[in-house]
Parts: structure tokens; sequence; C-alpha cells
């Protein structure tokens, strides 16, 4: 029996649009990131409406994917409408968009808190914005990857086409993932190396997964030095090492350059700077650096990565949590080589599986575990386990 091969182009076809939904009150913001989206062959806007009490009035009606939600708008703002949205649709992927004040990060985090996939920082001025390649390049990529998990099939197929075995094309998104998972993803010995050292790289859904694991891994900090970068912006950095402060009862703050680097702290990477460690005569310090994105971040994992191997050689545990692109397999690679071990969070408890996904079908990791196994796992290397 012969079977109809599905060309790429005609699987990808049957998938509509990202329907996207705008809610914020300035107008130049909207249509600045409407023309964005509409430039996309794979999303759409479906509405663009000013407050938020309009988007929980029309949300059912606009069916919406991916919703941009503004927190400082009049009527209903975005932090008290998000929990009535999600109500009326609760597949519904949020965005949570605001300026960097102090108080706009503290409402994001309690956004990811309520049920928003993750917050993105606004330019504070629209010639800011029109100038900003890396926040176009940023939401678009949050959009497109947050969506995909909500993407639907098109109810209409060609009935010429006979379904294969295995539809695989029916699990694919339009555009691909930046990762695609392989089948089997193959894991390599842990070497027999004694870490020394635990950096940690993480991005999108990054702040709940960092909370949850320094919550689990407390006699590890207190005997090696913990060094974390997350993809996040100035200010929402600071506020993000409280968070890590309380969740590990240990101190944790954003690294200070030139400052020693000791077992009992926790050093976060600040928005804005890339963070590494390095030697200074006999001490290891924080080393900040204010150069160019690497793969469109700053802070980037891969520099926190590669850096370790200079201070403490085949002594680094790198683990990857996780988050969008492949930031942090390169730096993950270099770690390996030199003798370390790389961890990466599993597909089904990352909100995205870029990172990590990036990490293992490098064939670069000696585990990849679910995110309430890592901890333990990390514990058990540190106190002397290789298997």
């Amino acid at each position: 029996m012969s079977v109809a091969v599905v060309s790429p182009a005609t699987a990808e076809s049957r998938y509509e649009p990202l329907r996207v939904m705008l809610v914020d009150d300035s107008v130049v913001i909207r249509g600045l990131i409407a023309r964005w989206v509409e430039a996309e062959p794979d999303m759409t806007v479906v509405g663009s409406l000013r407050t938020g009490l309009d988007a929980v009035n029309q949300v059912e009606r606009i069916n919406p994917d991916v919703a941009i939600l503004d927190i400082e708008m009049p009527e209903l703002d975005g932090i008290s409408a998000l929990p009535q949205l999600l109500a009326k649709k609760r597949n519904l992927v949020v965005i949570m968009a605001s300026t960097l004040t102090r108080r706009n990060a503290e409402i994001s985090f309690k956004a990811m808190s309520l049920g928003a996939a993750d917050y993105i920082p606004k330019p504070e001025s629209t010639r800011e914005i029109s100038a900003a390649d890396i926040f176009k390049h940023d939401l678009l990529q949050k959009i497109r990857q947050l969506g995909a998990r909500t993407r639907r099939l098109k109810s209409v197929t060609s009935p010429s086409i006979a379904p294969a075995a295995p539809v695989a094309a029916a699990a694919r998104p339009a555009v691909a993932p930046l990762v695609t998972a392989p089948s089997k993803v193959v894991t390599r010995p842990f070497s027999a190396s004694m870490p020394r050292a635990l950096l940690i790289g993480s991005s999108t859904g990054g702040p709940q997964a960092l909370m949850a694991l320094v919550a689990e891994i407390g006699s590890v900090i207190d005997r090696v030095p913990v060094l974390i970068t997350q993809h996040m912006p100035p200010t929402f950095t600071t506020i993000l090492a409280e968070h890590l402060a309380r969740a590990s009862k240990r101190p944790a703050h954003e690294g200070i350059d030139g400052e020693p680097v000791r077992p009992g702290t926790i050093y976060l990477a600040p928005g804005g700077k890339h963070m590494r460690a390095a030697k200074q005569g006999a001490n290891i310090v924080i080393a900040l650096d204010d150069g160019p994105p690497v793969n469109f971040c700053k802070p980037a994992v891969d520099p926190l990565f590669t850096s370790g191997i200079d201070v403490w050689q085949g002594g680094v545990l790198a683990v990857v949590l996780t988050g969008m692109g492949s930031d942090g397999m390169r730096g993950g690679k270099e770690v390996v080589a030199a003798g370390g071990n790389v961890i990466a969070q599993d597909e089904a408890t990352s909100v995205v599986w870029g990172m990590p996904g990036a990490a293992a079908n490098a064939g670069i990791c000696s585990a990849i575990l679910p995110l309430n196994q890592i901890g333990a796992k990390i514990t058990r290397l540190f106190s002397g386990d290789r298997s």
C-alpha cells in the first residue's frame, strides 16, 4: 500500500497563524507592535485594545492564543485583568509588558505567580522602541515560542492526502521551534571530576524554576560557589536576587565587579552585563562585562559557562534550565571538553525547551531531568556520587 507524502509546504499550510491580542493604552505602542506581528507569516493581530477592561470583555469573542498585556492602564490594569482573562480562557498565553521600574518589575513577578507565561520590558520612549531590535526580536520570539503550545490545526485539510502512520507533520508548528527534539536523546556518563562550582543558566520560565531549585540545594550553596545567569533586564535581576535569597535562605545578590566569589552566597548576573568568574591572584572574583549581546542576550549564559573552565577546569557542573534559544549550549560543550558535566531540564517541565533542548540535542548532557529531580541530583553529585 502506498502512502502519500505530505510536503512541508502542505503540512505547514494546515496551521492557523497565532492569534495575538494587544492590550496597551498607548496607541503608538499598539501600532508599532501590530506592524511587527503582521509582518510575520505565522502570526496575526486579532485585537488591539486600550484597557484591561476591554480585554476582559472581549477576550472570548476575539479568542486570542497570545495576549501582550500592559501593566499600567486606565479602568483595569494588567495585574487585575490577568486572572479574569485566564478565568475566561484558561490556555491563553499572557506576556506582561512594562517599563523598567522597580514597581513594574515586582508586579511582573507577581503576574508570573498568577499564571502569566512571561514578561517583556518596554523601552521607555517611542524613539527608543523604534531602534530596539533586541526588543522586537525578543517579543516576536516569545509570541512564537510560547504560543506554539496553543497552535491549532486548521479544520479543513486536503482530502487527497492520506494520513501516514504516525503523522509527524500534524505535531509540528508552521514555523519550527529553535530546537526540535529527536526521538531519542543520548546522554553521556558523568566525568570522574569532583565538581567545585555550580553554574546555572536560564531564560523563559527561569525565575520560578530557579526559586524552586535553590530551595532544594542549600547544602550545596553552603559548600561551593553558585553563579547564575538569567536572561533579564536591570531592576528585574535586583528583585530576582531578593526572591532567590528568600527561597534559598542564603545570601543572594547581583554580582559586583571584582568581588570575591565564596561558598555560601548566590551570585546573579546583573541585567545588562555579562558575568564571568575570573582569577585575581590567589582569589576568584566576579568579572562584569559590558560587551555586546551574546545569542541576542545580555547577560548571556555562554560567557559564564566558559569562564568557569579557566577558574575550576573540569570541576564545573553546568545546569541549563528552561528558556528560549540555545544560549548555554556552546558554553556547555566547552565545559564537557574540559572534563566538567552538564545537566539539562527536561522538556515536560520546561516552559520552553529551547536552551535545555539545544544542550540535550548536542549530546553534552549527563542527565536530562524534571525540575523536581534536579536539586537532588546536584546534591548527590557534590557529595561524590558519579552515577
